[in-house]
């Protein structure tokens, strides 16, 4: 289980993993990985924040052998040098859960997956509302083959996604299901890595039934 703390204070997205509010937040590591052991496993944190209107996110990647060239939102960021923070908005699975990825250039994408309907990709107009910062350009390639660190990290507003699903908002002992990514999948050497432990042969992110937990503090 991950704990998220509150904020009060105001927190500029900047992409800045040393800046003051991160400093004593705990870091998620992503380190397990799918498929065979890979030859490249960069290492991959994330720390979270919340507040009364939005969740924040932050990742730091020190990498190798990076790319990016999705340009548009919901874009195939996946291929690219990408991290992801699957979760359900409540502590079941059952209602489905949202997926949102992206690459080291900062575009990403956001769906919704249920049993009724998988990938459906939230609105344009909503994914205009969250903020995002990223340490890389937008657009590499060629790959960059030299030891890279980026960061990218972004405000989620959590009136977006109740538009989309019944959520139990963030708050002190509020716990929802959740799962971290780091994925490379066209780049010379691709890799699947996770937060939690997902048991499946073969790289698979979308198996909601092995979600670990985050608890709002």
């Amino acid at each position: 289980m991950y704990k998220i703390n509150k904020i009060t204070q105001s927190l500029t997205i900047d992409a800045n993993w040393d800046k003051d509010i991160w400093k004593h937040v705990p870091a998620i590591k992503i380190e397990l990985y799918m498929g065979v052991k890979p030859e490249h496993q960069p290492q991959t944190e994330a720390k979270l924040l919340y507040d009364d209107q939005a969740i924040y996110v932050i990742f730091r990647v020190k990498d190798q052998y990076v790319r990016a060239i999705a340009k548009e939102t919901h874009g195939k960021v996946w291929l690219d040098s990408c991290v992801e923070f699957f979760f359900t908005p409540d502590k079941t699975i059952e209602a489905g859960y949202f997926n949102l990825e992206m690459n080291c250039g900062g575009t990403f994408l956001l769906n919704l997956n249920t049993k009724a309907r998988y990938g459906r990709s939230l609105d344009l107009a909503d994914c205009q509302q969250i903020e995002v910062a990223h340490t890389l350009p937008k657009i590499i390639d060629p790959e960059i083959t030299q030891p890279t660190t980026w960061c990218v990290e972004y405000r989620l507003p959590i009136d977006i996604i109740e538009k989309y699903a019944n959520v139990s908002r963030p708050a002190p002992g509020v716990i929802w299901r959740a799962n971290f990514y780091k994925c490379a999948d066209r780049t010379s050497h691709p890799h699947w890595l996770t937060w939690n432990k997902v048991d499946h042969p073969t790289p698979n992110f979308h198996l909601p039934e092995y979600f670990g937990h985050i608890k709002f503090k």
